[in-house]
């Protein structure tokens, strides 16, 4: 089975290229095309998931530390699974919505690229090929934020741009940093090198750097500057890529690897993923309120749900890092739908403001329907799947006697249910808007991935204790266990 790996990072690449090549001559057959790659995709990620323990794949015959590896175990499964299944869906969702621009051709060629970037993250062994794989997502996302070429677009592509290569600049002084006292990029090599040495003042300053890194690519307070302008300016499914899996690889699951099994995890360390975690999710809900744009709401709902995320791992107990890990995958879930939702509204409305919306449940009832069930899961209402993931993290914050971030994050889930009621009441409720008069129901292939990621939310939540046992635990006892992470890549070297 390892040499299904590579193929999760080749077949986007190659057919990124093989659509640039041919497709000023037949575009017709495109979207064919994209169904069958998105659907290869989903056929490898199926069977490896019936593949039980650790799978390692090496590149050219150089056995590890000194050769490129690509690496399958429970956490790189789970993050596949959020990563594969919500670009089969927002691949579906573009059909439709991709035909108003005039060039979608490169828009695919780009979404692929950033496809087979954010993949070759979660399977890299060696830090300096995340980084390199991190960088063909970052500089395909640039591209996407951009698309629409309006000065809104480019002006948030910039500013995502400029501070995106901030990031990518940190991340690889600490890669160097860690090489010049290692001489390894390999990670479970390093990891071995860091436990028999611990206490490297250049190591500390390479720590510095990835949190700043990795933090700015989550979009995390006080990094987050970039992320209400470029979600809310990209065409929607790629906000939906964006929000619902961009910030989750390049942020989040490169800081716990890199953090959890590369350079270890402190009592420090773990207190500033707490504070950091808490700002978030503080901040993001405060400024959720102020917002009229429904796009700009939901991207900063972003970065509070990401602020739940950080205090589960910054908790560092066996149940906060379920309770992280679950939510990374119901965020995936829910904000995705949601930013699908609002393409939907934008596209039969020409608005985004929550001001000049109203009664769109009388015009367009299945979208309508599917933003009910977004809004009340991100909200932690039960039994939708955003309940039973804050739940845990708040009692694993209760578990440890962390009153205050327990206090955090009961308020932060009341300033969610309420701006996400205020959402509901003013969109889909209420009067019919004068710009909601002429709206009908989005085409079959929109409604399609609304209704399945609903339909998600909705049996997550129902089944949570199935998700729990068989996905999300094997996951967290991997990301705990460092050492069983440097046997399974080394072996008895």
């Amino acid at each position: 089975m390892d040499k299904v790996l590579p193929f999760f990072v080749a077949i986007p690449i190659f057919s990124a290229i093989f659509m640039l090549l041919i497709g000023k001559w037949e575009k017709k057959i495109f979207p064919r095309i994209w169904s069958i790659i998105t659907t290869a995709t989903l056929v490898f990620l199926i069977s490896l998931i019936w593949e039980k323990g650790t799978i390692i794949h090496v590149m050219g015959g150089w056995r590890p530390p000194y050769g490129i590896i690509m690496i399958k175990d429970h956490l790189s499964l789970l993050m596949l699974i959020i990563v594969n299944v919500v670009a089969f869906l927002s691949i579906i969702y573009s059909y439709s919505y991709i035909t108003k621009y005039e060039d979608y051709l490169r828009f695919f060629s780009l979404f692929m690229l950033m496809l087979a970037g954010m993949n070759g993250v979660v399977l890299s062994g060696d830090i300096f090929n995340l980084f390199v794989f991190l960088e063909i997502a970052s500089l395909a996302s640039y591209a996407l934020v951009g698309y629409g070429v309006g000065a809104e677009e480019l002006e948030a592509s910039f500013k995502y741009l400029i501070l995106g290569a901030f990031a990518s600049l940190l991340i690889l002084f600490g890669i160097g940093i860690i090489y010049s006292v290692t001489g390894s990029v390999n990670m479970a090599d390093i990891a071995r090198f860091l436990i028999n040495n611990s206490g490297n003042k250049a190591v500390l300053m390479a720590t510095g750097l990835f949190l700043f890194g990795f933090g700015l690519k989550a979009g995390l307070v006080p990094f987050h500057a970039w992320l209400p302008d470029a979600h809310s300016s990209a065409p929607a499914p790629i906000s939906a890529m964006l929000s619902g899996v961009l910030i989750k690889v390049l942020g989040i699951y490169a800081l716990m690897r890199v953090f959890y099994h590369v350079i270890g995890v402190s009592e420090l360390i773990l207190n500033i993923f707490l504070v950091i975690g808490s700002l978030s999710m503080v901040v993001g809900a405060l400024m959720g309120f102020g917002q009229d744009d429904i796009k700009r709401l939901f991207a900063f709902s972003s970065i509070s749900q990401m602020g739940y995320v950080m205090v589960g791992i910054g908790l560092g107990t066996p149940l906060g890092i379920i309770g992280a890990l679950f939510h990374l995958l119901n965020h995936a879930g829910f904000k995705s739908l949601m930013f699908l939702s609002s393409g939907a509204i934008e596209d039969e409305t020409g608005t985004r403001s929550l001001s000049e919306l109203g009664g769109l449940r009388q015009k367009m009832p299945v979208t309508s329907a599917s933003s009910v069930v977004g809004a009340l899961s991100i909200s932690g209402v039960p039994p939708f799947n955003g309940f039973w993931s804050k739940l845990i993290i708040l009692i694993a914050a209760l578990k440890v006697g962390n009153i205050w971030v327990s206090v955090i994050i009961v308020l932060t889930a009341f300033f969610t249910l309420s701006y996400y009621l205020r959402f509901q009441k003013n969109a889909i409720f209420g009067d019919i808007g004068k710009k909601v008069e002429g709206a009908r129901e989005v085409p079959i292939p929109m409604v399609v991935p609304l209704v399945l990621l609903a339909i998600i939310c909705l049996l997550v939540g129902i089944f949570n204790h199935s998700i729990i046992s068989n996905i999300i635990i094997p996951a967290q006892e991997t990301l705990l266990d460092r050492s069983g992470y440097i046997l399974s890549v080394l072996g008895n070297l």
